[in-house]
């Protein structure tokens, strides 16, 4: 499974808990356009039931098709076999020339695309969910530098979760990869 997503240097903001009549304030220093873009991969495998999450932030750019396949190399650095990436197919940096040109590199990737409009198939969505909504929810960065640095330490931290990881793929509506799902 693999998606992007961003990081916005203003705050999510979300309900908290403070004495009646004393509402915090949060103060940003961002413009409203201000983000980390990140991109990431939860891999399955089949055999041995165990997730992994591979991500790559960006503070300075948008997730493009060049960063895409860039990224797509690091992981099938990693990854050994074949390797079936899901994905939606709504954004521009999944299509094109240089998505087909690595796939003609590499015969041990293929692409399956989700239906359109289905984020609840996508488990990674719910990484995303999982950051924004609880994680970095009320959270105002000094910078961007400093959102990017706070983004890779709650990756990392969910990537050596493997517990976590299983817990957000269960929230999703794709059934879990087995071998006999496959073959």
């Amino acid at each position: 499974m693999i998606d992007e997503s961003g990081f916005f240097l203003n705050p999510l903001m979300r309900r908290t808990w403070a004495p009646k009549g004393q509402t915090p304030t949060l103060r940003s220093f961002g413009r409203h356009r201000d983000k980390v873009s990140v991109v990431a991969a939860l891999s399955v495998s089949p055999t041995r039931q165990r997730l992994g999450l591979y991500f790559q932030t960006d503070p300075k750019h948008y997730i493009t098709a060049e960063t895409v396949v860039s990224f797509l190399r690091a992981v099938l650095k990693r990854l050994r076999g074949r390797v079936i990436v899901v994905w939606d197919g709504g954004s521009s940096s999944h299509k094109g020339p240089l998505i087909r040109e690595l796939l003609s590199r590499y015969p041990r990737l293929h692409l399956e695309r989700l239906p359109a409009y289905a984020p609840e198939l996508n488990p990674v969505e719910l990484v995303w969910s999982y950051l924004k909504h609880g994680r970095l929810a009320n959270f105002v960065p000094r910078d961007v530098r400093h959102l990017d640095h706070i983004v890779q330490a709650h990756l990392l931290v969910a990537q050596q979760t493997g517990g976590l990881l299983k817990a957000l793929w269960k929230g999703s509506k794709l059934p879990f990869p087995t071998l006999t799902l496959l073959s």
